[in-house]
């Protein structure tokens, strides 16, 4: 059977590190088994929480890596420009964060409404010319673009232009519009909102398919678009590579200080920050504070999220960007694992790497949201709104009583755990898209 060509546009890819390319990561690692042969175009200066060499070595040599510029700006000026426009924001160590943010000022305003709907828009013309030349010189016959950056949605319209039958699916990791701009975009005004609006929409008229990692957002999305088919609708979870957590090494082990270590893997951002998590350790007695030991792994956003968990003392590690085996290593050497999120729709990636990892996991969560779900199916660990403060505090009473030693009281459904490794589900990804082809021929 003749290979499909498929062309997956991705703003970022491995070296970039961060949970966010492992997504992309894996469609290159297995599709080239499923009959897939795939070129990857991506940014070759992409802004990332920082490098990551060893995902790189996972992708095989068959799959054609096209790397363009980006006007982006590099992660670390970003930061530094956004550090400098935000200007001070008063904290107090019994104040959630979100209650203590002031109107942005002049330059913040005028960036808001110029980067739309996101910085990494810079890099939309020049992706959709090597996309143009990719298309041709490859003879692809179908394009997979993955968003965030969600400015990258609005290369289907410029793309179907030129291309007017050609099969191009459009792949949301995130829910965009009803979650992820209030929590998270850098622009979040009413001219922002319209730009994403506009562009969504486009995106999903000109796709053939459209595709969600969690079947709240498919049906979010879905609602949108009532004048659209049902079956344009797809779901492909994210999940958690096997191999990968299967070569990190260490598993939960007794300390010399004998500390209960709960790990947090993940960027610190709106949709993560932890003002409520944060007030919720103060407020327990010392001797169950004594008893904790709190990491966190991964890039912090804003520099009130630090100081805030700084506030914890002794309690807290802030270990900073790790590549993913490191990462995972740690993750597999402690107790528990860290979940906090305020998204109802979205699942981070790392969840999966938790449940995957058989780590049982204290989550701070949004009550109706579908990790509230995922973990009860998952019977993954205990969780409790993750705006109640009181709750919260119950949460890690109970479990400095539970102590390291779960035995008895923590059984995840494996079989159901499976289902979310990452190849099987890359399997049915590439049976999709085969599908697809065939409709369109």
């Amino acid at each position: 059977m003749k290979p499909l060509n498929v062309l997956l546009i991705t703003y970022s890819f491995p070296p970039a590190g961060g949970v966010g390319v492992l997504r992309a990561a894996s469609f290159a690692r297995y599709f080239p088994k499923e009959g897939i042969r795939l070129d990857v175009l991506t940014a070759r200066n992409a802004s990332a929480v920082g490098v990551d060499e060893t995902l790189l070595q996972t992708i095989p040599s068959e799959v054609k890596v096209h790397r363009t510029v980006t006007l982006d700006l590099p992660f670390a000026m970003k930061k530094a420009i956004k550090k400098l426009i935000a200007g001070t924001r008063p904290t107090t160590a019994n104040l959630p964060l979100n209650r203590a943010a002031k109107e942005p000022g002049l330059l913040r305003q005028l960036l808001d409404n110029f980067l739309l709907p996101d910085p990494q828009v810079l890099w939309l013309s020049i992706a959709a010319r090597a996309a143009r030349r990719i298309i041709k010189e490859r003879e692809i016959d179908l394009v997979l673009i993955t968003v965030p950056p969600f400015s990258s949605a609005m290369l289907v319209e410029k793309l179907r232009k030129k291309y007017h039958e050609l099969p191009m699916v459009i792949d949301f990791r995130d829910e965009w519009l009803s979650t992820t701009i209030g929590l998270v975009s850098f622009s979040r005004n009413e001219r922002a909102r319209d730009v994403a609006r506009k562009a969504e929409q486009s995106a999903v008229k000109n796709a053939t398919a459209v595709v969600a990692v969690t079947e709240a957002a498919r049906r979010e999305i879905r609602s949108r678009y009532p004048e659209e088919p049902d079956s344009k609708f797809h779901l492909v979870a994210n999940g958690f590579d096997a191999a990968s957590l299967d070569n990190s090494i260490g598993t939960a082990k007794d300390r010399d200080d004998h500390k209960i270590v709960v790990t947090y893997i993940g960027s610190i951002y709106g949709s993560t920050e932890p003002g409520w998590l944060v007030e919720a350790l103060q407020s327990l007695p010392s001797e169950v504070k004594a008893r904790f030991l709190f990491r966190f792994i991964g890039h912090i956003e804003e520099a009130r999220f630090r100081e805030s968990l700084l506030e914890l003392g002794d309690m807290v590690e802030l270990k900073g960007f790790m590549r993913q085996q490191e990462a995972l290593a740690v993750l597999r050497e402690s107790d528990y694992a860290l979940l906090v999120t305020h998204d109802p729709l979205n699942v981070a990636a790392k969840f999966y790497d938790y449940v995957g990892a058989g780590k049982p996991i204290l989550a701070t969560i949004h009550p109706k949201g579908e990790v509230r779900r995922l973990l009860e199916e998952f019977h993954a660990g205990w969780w409790v709104d993750s705006h109640d403060v009181q709750a919260m505090r119950q949460l890690f009473i109970d479990a400095a009583n539970r102590g390291a030693s779960l035995a008895g009281e923590f059984h995840p459904d494996r079989e159901k755990v499976a289902q979310y490794e990452r190849k099987p589900l890359a399997q049915r990804y590439a049976a999709l898209l085969h599908a697809i082809a065939e409709d369109a021929r």
